[in-house]
């Protein structure tokens, strides 16, 4: 379980941007059967939690001296310009009411068919939802995705092929492929095309023609007047 404090928040809209300038994050935390409340947290402290708890791992989130509420780091919002987090929302969560939430998939091992026929290595998934209850969280940090079965092209790792512990259910379609093996394209072999002559060279074929033309004309009225 990872603990993290907070304060209660009474600016809103544009005035957050003075939270911010003093290294406070705004925030909010909600849940089922609870009231929304404003809050906000101090940066350097939310960035350790939110780098090894993810959205995955509860957090003990204290308001004032409120009693600790468990959550879940539900949303995070960045501005798009600066990089940097400007927004939190937590989710209170219940002890007996199942959560869904993301969790990273780790891949592990080397593809033989990478390896020894050349194919591509395409992911199709880099985190999966799951569900369970609040408190087997605890139980999963990754997903591990073992890569050494995929042998030839067209091989895949489904979602069905992920080991997790059976208190938790992978909410993903069991079919869909998490990672699969494509042939390599064939590199096309452009072929030169014969090069258009210049512009001087035909007027210089054309001038010719036309010489030959008309020393022919020459030729033909001189044997006339002979």
């Amino acid at each position: 379980m990872t603990y993290l404090k907070a304060k209660t928040r009474k600016v809103l809209g544009r005035k957050n941007r003075g939270l911010r300038s003093e290294e406070l994050i705004p925030g909010v935390l909600y849940g089922h059967d609870v009231k929304n409340k404003n809050l906000s947290v101090k940066k350097s402290d939310f960035l350790k939690i939110y780098q090894s708890a993810g959205s995955s791992r509860l957090v003990d989130l204290q308001i004032e001296e409120d009693n600790p509420v468990k959550t879940l780091i539900q949303s995070v919002q960045t501005d798009p310009v600066k990089d940097e987090i400007i927004h939190v929302d937590f989710y209170q969560v219940r002890e007996d009411e199942k959560v869904t939430t993301k969790v990273e998939l780790e891949f592990i091992n080397e593809a033989p068919a990478v390896k020894e026929l050349g194919g591509i290595l395409v992911k199709n998934y880099d985190e999966v939802e799951i569900e369970c209850l609040p408190k087997y969280l605890e139980l999963i940090d990754k997903i591990k995705v073992d890569l050494s079965s995929l042998k030839a092209f067209n091989d895949a790792v489904h979602i069905k092929d992920l080991q997790v512990p059976p208190e938790i259910k992978i909410t993903e379609s069991l079919d869909e492929a998490v990672a699969f093996i494509a042939e390599p394209e064939e590199e096309k072999v452009e072929v030169p095309a014969a090069e258009a002559p210049s512009e001087p060279e035909l007027a210089e074929k054309k001038g010719k023609e036309a010489e030959e033309v008309e020393g022919e004309n020459n030729e033909k009225n001189a044997e006339k007047k002979q």
